[in-house]
């Protein structure tokens, strides 16, 4: 291959060039949502890079094949397994079942990605699928003297490791801090930083989905998920592992911990993480309450590639700051930035030395730890550049096979709404004056048979002072 991809690897602490076990495949694992809740903007951040990444892979000529879990059950509301089941939390707050905010969260959150152009993974699996895998791998654990039973839990014994604390230099005391022992401290451990394989009944009398297991009726914890889901679909030898800077720690720490007991030997190489997205008040968690959504964006006007765009003109390991102020700049930009691909004339001839030099640019942008940032300014460059129109919009079409910002499609189908728009502006002002007129002469009956003719076409007829007013519904 041309280009050499590189990129930050948590693991190692500095940026490497990504080589792979097998040569030309790349097996990714995405530590998926725990579908509870809409997704905020911020955890979209995560998603939207992890794709660009994927992206990236394969427009090197890399064969990839991205495996990620839902989590739809296990997953505490503290990450160091302590306090009520995310799951369970959702269930009551919406009257529902587990598995039915399960399925109806999953398939929003595959939505916003749809709106977003984040691709589906090839292999999506939830945890609820593996309960056999994650309980054979508990078994192993214990055979091997890695975990124990106390209290009626399985616990991952940490202390039976040379090393833990992989991706840090902070010592155990701070890291501890991050796993809020303070507020919730499990007695049932032998060491503090121990962590859960399987509750029984014993944790929560109210946990709705439970399973048979050799040590009780229980579920499992939400840290065994990932190494069983991936070890399924890719093996014991991964190459790329992505999440949110926030999973580092306890999540994938006690990933690395369980799987590389499990196995016997290393089992992914690089560690790829996304960095928060925050807004004036600091990280956005859902936690807080309101938090944005893209369907929030989207009933205030913004098309969600906008967002796309915005993401991607930051790099993925610093901290991102949403304002509205700057998504209305993203937006005025992005407009015209389809708008001129848009006008291009795509008759020519494309120019193939120039195509192969805007590629290549285009390219090494992107396999210098993922410049997605120097990559839009390359489009730029080349939209500046006195080549032709068809050159110009070859490569656009070239380059939003990474981007996915619908450079080529975007404009055409804006104006055919506009037009559509038009259209309507002129139906609905004629069906009003239409309606003025009968109101005139008394006719009632007719005026209210074209509000609700309206009504059942989305318009929504306003009667004030200064006239008649109209909108969709």
């Amino acid at each position: 291959m041309e280009n050499k991809l590189s990129f930050y690897n948590t693991l190692t602490k500095k940026v490497e060039q990504f080589i792979p076990n097998i040569d030309g495949k790349a097996a990714m694992y995405t530590c998926g949502p725990t579908v509870y809740h809409y997704a905020h903007i911020g955890n979209l951040r995560c998603y939207i890079m992890e794709d660009l990444l994927e992206k990236t892979l394969r427009y090197i000529g890399y064969d990839v094949k991205r495996v990620m879990n839902i989590t739809d059950v296990g997953h505490l509301s503290s990450d160091a397994d302590t306090g009520e089941d995310k799951m369970l939390k959702g269930a009551k707050r919406e009257h529902k079942t587990v598995l039915e905010i399960a399925r109806f969260y999953t398939d929003a959150f595959f939505e916003d990605c749809r709106k977003l152009n984040i691709k589906t993974p090839d292999v999506v699996e939830p945890a609820t699928n593996c309960i056999t895998e994650f309980i054979h791998m508990i078994e192993v654990l214990i055979e091997k003297g890695y975990a124990y039973k106390s209290g009626g839990n399985i616990y991952f014994d940490t202390s039976r490791l040379q090393e833990y604390y992989v991706f840090s230099s902070q010592s155990e005391k701070e890291l501890l801090v991050g796993v809020r022992d303070d507020v919730d401290v499990d007695e049932n451990k032998k060491n503090k930083s121990d962590f859960v394989l399987w509750f029984t009944k014993s944790k929560f009398a109210d946990q709705e989905l439970k399973w048979e297991s050799p040590w009780g009726i229980g579920y499992p914890g939400w840290h065994i998920e990932c190494s069983c889901i991936s070890m399924k679909h890719l093996g014991e030898y991964m190459d790329i592992h992505c999440g949110g800077v926030d999973n580092i720690f306890p999540h994938h720490t006690n990933e690395i911990a369980q799987s590389e007991s499990y196995i016997g030997h290393k089992w992914c190489n690089y560690w790829f993480h996304v960095h928060h997205l925050n807004d004036i008040t600091g990280k956005m968690s859902k936690s807080k309450g309101d938090f944005l959504t893209v369907s929030l964006l989207e009933s205030k006007g913004y098309n969600p590639v906008v967002y796309r765009f915005f993401c991607l003109q930051s790099h993925y390991r610093k901290p991102l700051e949403f304002s509205y102020e700057v998504l209305d700049n993203m937006s005025a930009a992005y407009d015209k930035l389809i708008k001129k691909i848009g006008m291009l004339d795509k008759t020519g001839a494309i120019d193939s030395d120039k195509f192969a030099l805007y590629k290549e640019k285009f390219a090494s942008a992107l396999c210098d730890d993922l410049n997605s940032s120097m990559a839009i300014t390359v489009l730029y460059d080349m939209l500046k550049d006195d080549i032709s129109d068809s050159t110009k919009y070859a490569l656009a079409e070239s380059f939003d096979e990474v981007l996915s910002l619908d450079l080529t499609t975007a404009y055409a189908a804006k104006e055919a709404e506009n037009a559509i728009d038009s259209e309507l502006e002129s139906y609905v002002l004629a069906r009003i004056e239409e309606r003025t007129a009968a109101k005139k002469a008394k006719d009632f009956a007719k005026a209210d048979a074209i509000r609700n003719e309206l009504l059942e076409k989305g318009i929504v007829l306003e009667d004030t002072r200064e006239g008649v007013k109209w909108k969709k519904a």
